[in-house]
């Protein structure tokens, strides 16, 4: 707790036959961090022809996949499988190498591939069919107004009829040209066509050179004429029958396609996941340098999996490995892969550290502490036992359903339901319970401060809170500088505002305590000379704007905490304002039917739901923000790399893997 796993760099020289053995056990085991090896003496190694199959045989499953997954049929969702989601089977792989693992896919993919194809290209063509048939269909609805027959419509070998649609605004300039440039010899049929005009142009074969870029030059869209024979009413009975029958002949293909998906998919999905590790693992080959019969790499791994790591090592190549293992080295810090370590109560929070950056391995993980102080600034903006309530039950229902997958739904309802607790806790100070639904109602409540009443209290309850949470990080800061060896940055940069910090609270107490205000005197001058020292050090000629730039930025970030105020105001106002609504209405009625209280109520109810949820989100995104921006800024720089082990991602699969 408060460091990150400790780090051990792992070097292995093995020979090249026990590679994929030895990748498969990395990858399955999951806990070494393989970094790219520059050894001058070897030559970078590269996916064989196997690795490359995997990748393409990766997209092709992938694309099968996503056919099935389209003719699925829906089976469960809703609510309760996203609170409650089950887990998904896994089907063991025995594995005996790449070699035989590519030559299963391959005669899995031999019997599969064809069927899929075939159904998925009979759905293909006959949607492009029906396409075109609905096309059909719209044009000859268009011809309808003619009410000639589509067979007229077509050229002959002595005439060139051309059918089209133009702008109303374009049609008589066009037929004043055409008719210029035949000399009269054109003949044209028009109706009207919404905003446009369909006309059919019926011209000699001689004179269509010259009508043609006449037609083109005011934009006519043609029109092709489907075939048949009969008028567009006659034959719209007829495409109508040809595509009910395609119709037909999609729903069949369909169900074909659903019938392979219930046959096929968990299958093809297995396969998937099996060809997308493989194609994942070959990504690190050009990391790791060989010669003709040999192969190094190495990488980083918590210093807890060693004894594991080096027994499946050994086991996998039968012996036959160099393997060293040795600190990490002081100019290798900002290289080491950092993974959090925090005791199980603290854990599902290194989600909020991550979001903002890890920290770096010779830094303090601060995870357990906004653990708290997330928590309680949470619990302090939004302040009423009923939401807490709410937000605490929804939470722990989540908490439940997803334990078991340690996902990100699971982390994050865990720092709710904490969350709620402070949230409780602080309604039941304040004496909220859905706002001030209890006083309105006739109920005596007890109450430590009342948010109205005692805004000023509240306002210096937060700043005594921010200070305090300042205070905090730059003590940590002050401790991890000496702990590091930079005793001036410690003594300059955090104990300055440590001091600061100490005799602002020593001059508020002056009233309290005798003599108090003095010493509050003494720490702040102490306190301010060795912060103007620590900008002229830092900054040289600078320093003289950046003394009162820094100073009030301090207090800036001080004021920032008077939000704790602002949003438990803001919680306790909407929530009142429902309730005062509620109240102006519970009495109307409608002669003896008490309409009031139906509408009451559903505003009581959706107007506390709504404010739950606004107010949360606000409470989340505010807490979230004095731990990043003040907080952090006292002593965490979060410009750490995160641990990225070499690791198979399982769902459906399960490898069986011997050496």
């Amino acid at each position: 707790m408060f460091r990150p796993e400790e780090m051990v760099k792992i070097e292995i020289i093995t020979l090249n036959r026990y590679k994929d053995t030895l990748l498969t056990y990395l990858h399955e085991n999951g806990v070494v961090e393989i970094r790219e090896l520059d050894v001058k003496a070897a030559q970078k190694d590269s996916p064989n022809e196997y690795h490359r199959k995997a990748a393409s045989y990766s997209i092709t499953i992938s694309r099968l996949v996503e056919f099935l997954k389209a003719h699925r049929k829906k089976t469960g969702g809703g609510i309760k499988e996203f609170i409650f989601p089950p887990e998904r089977e896994r089907k063991k792989y025995r594995y005996e190498g790449i070699e035989k693992l590519i030559k299963d896919v391959e005669d899995f993919l031999s019997q599969v591939e064809p069927e899929i194809k075939a159904v998925e290209g009979k759905i293909t063509s006959t949607q492009t069919e029906i396409e075109r048939i609905k096309q059909e269909i719209a044009v000859l609805e268009m011809l309808s107004s003619l009410n000639l027959d589509v067979s007229y419509l077509r050229s002959t070998d002595m005439l060139e009829i051309v059918v089209g649609t133009v702008d109303r605004n374009k049609f008589k300039p066009l037929v004043e040209e055409i008719n210029s440039a035949t000399e009269g010899r054109a003949v044209i049929v028009s109706k009207d066509f919404k905003d446009k005009v369909l006309a059919v142009f019926v011209f000699l074969k001689r004179d269509y050179e010259r009508a043609n870029p006449i037609l083109a030059k005011y934009s006519l869209e043609r029109v092709e004429i489907p075939e048949g024979e009969g008028t567009p009413r006659e034959l719209i009975a007829v495409y109508g029958e040809k595509l009910r029958k395609k119709e037909e002949e999609l729903e069949s293909a369909r169900k074909d396609a659903e019938m392979l998906a219930e046959k096929y998919y968990d299958d093809v999905v297995f396969y998937q996941e099996l060809m997308e590790n493989e194609r994942d693992k070959s990504t690190v080959l050009p990391m790791l340098a060989r010669t003709n019969m040999t192969f190094a790499l190495t990488g980083w791994l918590p210093r807890a999996n060693v004894p594991e790591v080096l027994e499946g090592v050994k086991k996998v190549t039968e012996g036959k490995a160099y393997i060293n293992i040795r600190e990490p080295d002081r100019d290798e810090i900002d290289e080491i892969p950092i993974k959090l370590k925090n005791p199980g109560w603290a854990r599902p929070f290194e989600m909020l550290t991550e979001m903002y950056g890890v920290p770096k391995y010779d830094e303090i993980d601060p995870t357990p502490i906004i653990t708290f102080t997330y928590s309680f600034f949470f619990g302090f903006m939004l302040t009423d036992f009923m939401y807490g309530l709410i937000i605490a039950i929804i939470a722990a229902l989540l908490v439940k359903g997803h334990k078991k997958f340690n996902d990100g739904t699971y982390k994050f309802s865990y720092t709710l339901l904490i969350s709620s607790f402070f949230t409780m806790i602080m309604g039941v100070l304040f004496g909220s319970y859905f706002g001030n639904a209890l006083d309105l109602a006739g109920f005596t409540v007890p109450r430590v401060w009342d948010t109205f009443k005692d805004a000023l209290v509240v306002l210096q309850l937060a700043l005594a809170i921010g200070l305090a949470h300042l205070f905090l990080g730059y003590t940590v800061g002050f401790v991890v500088r000496l702990k590091n060896g930079d005793k001036k940055g410690a003594l300059l940069d955090q104990l300055s505002w440590m001091l600061i910090i100490l005799a602002i609270v020593a001059l508020v107490l002056g009233n309290l305590i005798p003599g108090s205000a003095m010493t509050g005197k003494g720490l702040f001058i102490v306190g301010l000379v060795l912060f103007a020292i620590g900008e002229i050090v830092n900054n040289g000629g600078l320093a003289v704007l950046l003394i009162i730039s820094d100073f009030f930025g301090f207090i800036g970030s001080w004021l920032s905490y008077a939000r704790l105020m602002a949003l438990a105001l803001a919680t306790a106002g909407i929530a009142m304002v429902i309730n005062i609504l509620v109240q102006m209405i519970w009495g109307v009625s409608i002669g003896p039917v008490p309409i009031g209280i139906v509408i009451g109520l559903i505003l009581f109810v959706g107007g506390q739901l709504f404010s739950v949820a606004i107010n949360a989100l606000g409470a989340f995104v505010h807490s979230l923000r004095l731990q990043y921006v003040e907080f952090f800024g006292t002593f965490y720089s979060g410009d750490g790399k995160p641990f990225q082990p070499f690791r198979a991602k399982r769902e459906v699969s399960e490898l069986e893997f011997e050496a």
